[in-house]
């Protein structure tokens, strides 16, 4: 059963590099925040909705309570549902569990959020009563993860080398893809940010710790860094005799994102804040696992799931958009379907405007929809990896 996003009932905060100007917010808070003012800049009153799910990755004070303390925080007591982790493709497990509830008959018009921070992770201590003198293990949660699998054993870094051998991907490569993305991002930039004003604020006003004040308005993404090519061949691979530097990889972020999901394609032209937008209908989601350390090419299963599942084949997509935390995901990607790697993630991606976890897959499908829109309509493909090995993809229909 299909679902539908009614065209502008969706947002992202800008990006902010780790450490940035977003660094001292709480995660859920600040959703809670952001989402209020962009329900109400859309006219979308909370009663609208009978079910929510939120997508976080790092835990923060009080997380336990998830959802509902989110959606207590906007003033929607009424509104119950799921907090959902699946790491970096926490926002296409967002629209799959949407449509799963639509599905089902238990909603018609749901808020699918994502809210988080790699800033100052949590550091986490776990007792262990019967080891040695009962001392426990300590973790810090973002940086301990990111370098070591406990199953494949080896950090997401070495899951890239993994795949550059497998599919022969250079350095040089890698930098071309880098290079690419950056050109690709400029576009969303032109004529005032005119491509990400179509669901980012103009001026984003960043509140302070207690929301009383703004400290600082933030006009777009934060700390994406100039690139050029000889500053790139002066890089170092980050392991011995391996392929993959700095450059060839994203950078940890903070923001969030939301999407609206409605049962029927009338309620979402009646929800929709533009009058007479464009139809957006959600196909299908597919998900996929690779071999232990092979992160990078799971999304290729699961692109062909979900293409599978909605009765296509790559031919017919017009946009594809991935989460791309490596270069080596874009040149493997595009190698199994035989596709020229330019051809994907126009006006930016998660390999440029960083990484936040949950909200990084959700932006990825609202720029998605947008430039499908511009485009006068089409088929749109995301896909993209997470942690374990894992992938998911999203198909969705513009007309």
């Amino acid at each position: 059963m299909a679902a539908y996003i009614p065209y502008g009932a969706y947002w992202s905060t800008p990006f902010a590099r780790w450490q940035g100007s977003l660094s001292h917010l709480h995660s859920m808070e600040f959703l809670a925040h952001t989402a209020k003012k962009e329900l109400a800049a859309r006219n979308l009153d909370l009663d609208l909705f009978d079910f929510a799910a939120l997508g976080i990755t790092m835990i923060q004070h009080h997380s336990f309570y998830g959802l509902p303390w989110v959606t207590a925080m906007m003033g929607a007591e009424h509104l119950p549902g799921p907090t959902i982790n699946q790491v970096c493709a926490t926002g296409a497990r967002l629209v799959a569990t949407g449509m799963g509830e639509i599905a089902a008959g238990n909603s018609e018009v749901s808020l699918l959020m994502s809210g988080d921070k790699t800033s100052n992770a949590a550091q986490v201590y776990y007792p262990a009563p019967h080891a040695p003198g009962g001392a426990g293990v300590t973790e810090n949660v973002m940086f301990d993860n990111f370098m070591d699998d406990p199953f494949a054993k080896c950090a997401m870094v070495d899951t890239a080398e993994n795949v550059a051998r497998k599919f022969g991907i250079t350095t040089e490569e890698q930098h071309d893809v880098a290079l690419y993305r950056h050109e690709q991002y400029q576009a969303a930039l032109a004529d005032d940010r005119a491509f990400q004003k179509r669901y980012m604020a103009a001026e984003f006003e960043v509140p302070d710790a207690k929301y009383r004040k703004t400290m600082k308005v933030l006009e777009g993404d934060e700390g994406i860094y100039p690139t050029a090519p000889e500053k790139m061949a002066g890089l170092k691979p980050m392991r011995e005799g391996g392929t993959v530097t700095f450059a060839g990889q994203t950078h940890p972020a903070d923001g969030n994102a939301a999407i609206v999901m409605t049962a029927t394609e009338e309620k979402a032209k009646e929800l929709s804040p533009v009058p007479g937008g464009p139809t957006i209908k959600v196909l299908s989601t597919g998900s996929g696992r690779e071999d232990p350390a092979f992160m990078p090419a799971a999304p290729i299963l699961a692109a062909k799931q979900a293409l599978e599942r909605a009765g296509l084949d790559m031919a017919q997509v017009d946009v594809i958009k991935s989460h791309n935390p490596f270069a080596v995901n874009d040149i493997a990607f595009a190698r199994a379907f035989q596709l020229d790697w330019k051809d994907m993630n126009n006006y930016g991606s998660s390999l440029i405007w960083g990484h936040p976890q949950g909200p990084t897959g959700v932006r990825a499908i609202i720029e998605m929809i947008e430039e499908l829109e511009l485009r006068g309509g089409g088929i749109g493909l995301f896909q993209g990896c997470a942690a374990g090995d894992t992938g998911m993809a999203v198909i969705v229909e513009v007309r």
